[in-house]
């Protein structure tokens, strides 16, 4: 009974930071520098063409039904049972990788889902910062096929996972935190752990750190190697980086900075895994520079459109793993997101947290079915395109074909707004004489233009329910 209550306890004090969660939230560097392998380039071109993407973080803070690892962190965000002890704690957290045992883990399911919901792209979290992988690693037993699933044909988690999407047609990525709260050569039980940083000066202690270093190499490597194709490497925790990249704009995202460099050579990471696969992305979440091959602003939009690849990774719910009773976002408010992000130039990543017993819940497969909806008859003004110069309108938002010859006019609608009979924006006129589509019907529709506005009118019928309207024409200039 006392287990449950101080469960209960937690559930309730992490209920209160899931919608906010600021001080976990990775910051957008805003230096970019374009990779020029040309197969990296490939790649990222093809990646730019999906747009909507799936992340699925799933852990042992599954179990309970908490934020993530977060609350192994003493920052003073984090709040925690105040009748526990800290190393209390972290055993009951440690000891859960001996209850999570996910007997109806149906990766397929999630595949259908994200595909239904238009998604082209998956982002697994093979490893978050509590070190508890979601793949067979050599290197620890702290993994999912080393616990109770262990018997499971399916204990590797992240094979089943990754081959489950590649059947739908998905890029795939693996999430995999560098930092490691688990491994004593990261948070070193000699000292406290006052932060999210490694609690020990690797100054005066360079063999922890080169075991530390050692240990993350060839547990990529076995990602690398071992999974079959893939397209991304998302690396998670900024604050693993060489001291010289800590420049004012890191400093001003309040997070703690260590005297000492957390460098974990990159190059050296980078060469091995383009080795074993050739152009694949390197996402170096805010350590700008060769080896962040687009930008991750997270739960945010930037403010204004950027010529530069990125994606926002958002939250469909209120938090990124599965929590009991979340409230997730209106498949409206998805879709427009998506409208904006994609207008902006960039993709949109939709957070998702299975259940801990392997499956979705309902509530989000019907979420990604809602959504589908809309994407399968607007896919057209969303995929394969890229942004244009004049992008906004009021609540009308831009995008063009990649060879330029078609632009797209996507109006998104108000919350309990009635159903118009006439569109209007300014500018991205349609050429003269040009035919104008309602591409969730291929409907040719009439529309002229005065002044640079441009009106189109819309038959009784077209598309009432949907949360917004797309357009296809051929553009003026």
């Amino acid at each position: 009974m006392k287990t449950k209550i101080i469960i209960a306890a937690m559930l309730i004090c992490a209920a209160g930071k899931l919608t906010a969660q600021e001080n976990g939230v990775h910051q957008q560097s805003t230096v970019y520098e374009a990779p020029t392998d040309p197969l990296v380039k490939k790649k990222l071109d093809k990646w730019q063409d999906q747009k909507f993407g799936m992340i699925i973080h799933w852990g042992l803070y599954a179990v309970p039904g908490i934020i993530e690892s977060w609350t192994l962190c003493s920052e003073d965000w984090i709040e925690r049972d105040s009748t526990k002890t800290y190393d209390d704690y972290k055993k009951w957290y440690w000891g859960l990788s001996k209850a999570f045992n996910p007997v109806h883990f149906n990766p397929e399911q999630w595949a259908k889902a994200g595909k239904s919901a238009g998604m082209k792209y998956l982002v697994f979290t093979t490893k978050h910062h509590d070190g508890f992988a979601m793949f067979d690693t050599k290197e620890s037993d702290f993994s999912i096929a080393k616990g109770p699933f262990a018997k499971d044909p399916k204990a590797d988690v992240a094979k089943y996972v990754f081959d489950s999407f590649r059947k739908e047609g998905f890029m795939i990525g693996a999430y995999f935190s560098k930092p490691d709260w688990h491994s004593e050569y990261y948070w070193w039980s000699k000292y406290a752990t006052p932060n999210r940083n490694n609690n020990y000066d690797i100054q005066k202690n360079p063999w922890r750190w080169n075991k530390f270093k050692g240990f993350a190499y060839n547990q990529l490597e076995e990602l690398m190697t071992r999974y079959g194709g893939i397209d991304i490497l998302w690396l998670d925790g900024g604050w693993v980086r060489p001291l010289e990249t800590v420049n004012e704009e890191v400093r001003s995202w309040g997070a703690e900075i260590p005297k000492w460099s957390q460098d974990i050579d990159m190059p050296k990471i980078a060469r091995m895994a383009r080795k074993a696969q050739p152009g694949i992305l390197m996402v170096d979440r805010t350590v700008h520079g060769p080896y962040e091959n687009y930008q991750t602003p997270e739960q945010k939009i930037p403010d204004t459109q950027l010529d530069h690849p990125w994606e926002s990774c958002m939250t469909l719910g209120g938090a990124w793993g599965f929590v009991p009773n979340d409230q997730y976002k209106p498949a409206s408010e998805v879709i427009h997101k998506l409208v904006e992000i994609v207008a902006k130039g960039g993709s949109l990543l939709l957070g998702i947290g299975p259940d801990p017993d392997g499956t979705l819940p309902a509530s989000v497969v019907t979420k990604l079915n809602e959504i589908g909806q809309w994407t399968s008859k607007n896919g057209k003004a969303i995929y394969n395109t890229r942004i244009t110069k004049n992008y906004h309108s009021g609540q009308t938002w831009f995008t063009q074909s990649k060879d330029g010859k078609l632009r797209y006019a996507i109006y998104c609608r108000n919350v309990g707004e009635q159903p118009e009979r006439t569109i209007n924006w300014i500018g991205n006129s349609p050429k003269k004489g040009t035919v104008l589509k309602l591409v969730s019907t291929g409907q040719s529709l009439k529309w002229t233009v005065s002044n640079d506005k441009t009106t189109v009118e819309l038959p009784a019928n077209a598309g009432s329910a949907e949360a917004a309207l797309s357009f296809e024409f051929t553009p003026a200039t």
